[in-house]
């Protein structure tokens, strides 16, 4: 009798701890790690993400980049920090891929995170170095199979979204290409800039400006239709690889455990910030795209991980895809 009595007691002070920390939160500065370099396309939207809650939260937002091991690193950290709500993950879609590209994770990516909500889907689009000889996908295919690993593939590290594009634009083509990573797409960018390397599939978040000052060559875009701020990109599948198709999604996590009404605060937050007319117009020239209101329900973004790891692991495995 004793053992459940103390037992109980327990179990309430902790439900009264979390309620007290959900009454007075947020009292301090809260982190939240974006698990790539600085630049790429999430942490631009991440970035201004971050700015909008922390005026809904009276507290600052602080990124903090930690990239490496495609997002894995940083994921890892925020899995085992305290879950108090002062630790936050802001990732993409390869959250959903990295257990099926790596062997051996520290985390579980729906085990040992708790969903906050949606933030923004973009696709993927496939970009070159100006001096690329290629003007057009049906000429860089042909260019693709004839230099085969003469070709240098950027990307944000081994199991993120731009490594996991290039990989299966490579399967789709039946050819091999120099796979180059870097801590994100941010890095892997700058060296396409240089010509270091010759491709990179990104977001049209942080490659859109380049394409149109003609900077970088834009082949193809992985979605059903056009975007209107680059009205002259094909979709692969009117340039003519059909049926390739790559949107990116974004998400904020919090550790395991993390208080219900925490998540709830930080769900509401995260809704202020999507309805930010200033993030709302440095949104759309980049051909990012928020969840309606019905979708930005925590408990839907843990759906969609949970989805997304079903649908991209088969699709990996099938296509021989690993990042170690």
């Amino acid at each position: 009798m004793q053992c459940i009595r103390s037992t109980i007691a327990g179990v309430t002070l902790s439900l009264v701890s979390g309620l007290v920390l959900a009454q007075s939160y947020p009292t301090k500065p809260i982190q939240v790690i974006i698990p790539y370099a600085p630049g790429g396309s999430t942490d631009v939207i991440g970035r201004a993400l971050g700015e909008a809650m922390s005026r809904n939260l009276k507290q600052p937002v602080v990124v903090e980049n930690a990239g490496g091991a495609g997002g894995t690193i940083g994921t890892a950290r925020v899995a085992n920090a305290t879950p108090d709500g002062y630790t936050l993950l802001f990732h993409n879609m390869g959250i959903a891929t990295a257990p099926a590209l790596y062997k051996k994770l520290s985390f579980d990516s729906t085990k040992d995170l708790e969903p906050v909500a949606q933030a923004a889907d973009v696709p993927m689009i496939l970009v070159g170095a100006k001096g690329l000889a290629p003007s057009n996908l049906k000429d860089l295919i042909a260019y693709v199979k004839q230099k085969q690993v003469g070709v240098r593939f950027g990307h944000a590290g081994n199991g993120s979204t731009s490594h996991l594009c290039a990989m299966l634009i490579a399967k789709a083509l039946g050819t091999e290409v120099t796979m180059v990573p870097y801590r994100g797409t941010g890095p892997a960018l700058q060296d396409l800039l240089g010509g270091q390397v010759d491709l990179l599939c990104d977001q049209p978040v942080a490659t859109g400006t380049y394409i149109k000052s003609g900077m970088l060559k834009p082949y193809a875009l992985a979605a059903q239709s056009r975007l209107d701020t680059l009205p002259d990109v094909p979709t692969f599948s009117e340039a003519g690889l059909p049926n390739f198709e790559l949107q990116v999604w974004h998400g904020l996590y919090a550790p395991k455990g993390t208080p219900p009404a925490v998540i709830a605060r930080l769900n509401q937050a995260m809704r202020f910030a999507l309805n930010d007319p200033a993030v709302l117009q440095r949104f759309g020239p980049l051909g990012v795209t928020v969840p309606a209101s019905p979708k930005l329900d925590a408990p839907i973004l843990g759906a969609r991980t949970k989805a997304e790891i079903e649908r991209w692991t088969p699709v990996i495995k099938a296509a021989g895809i690993y990042a170690q």
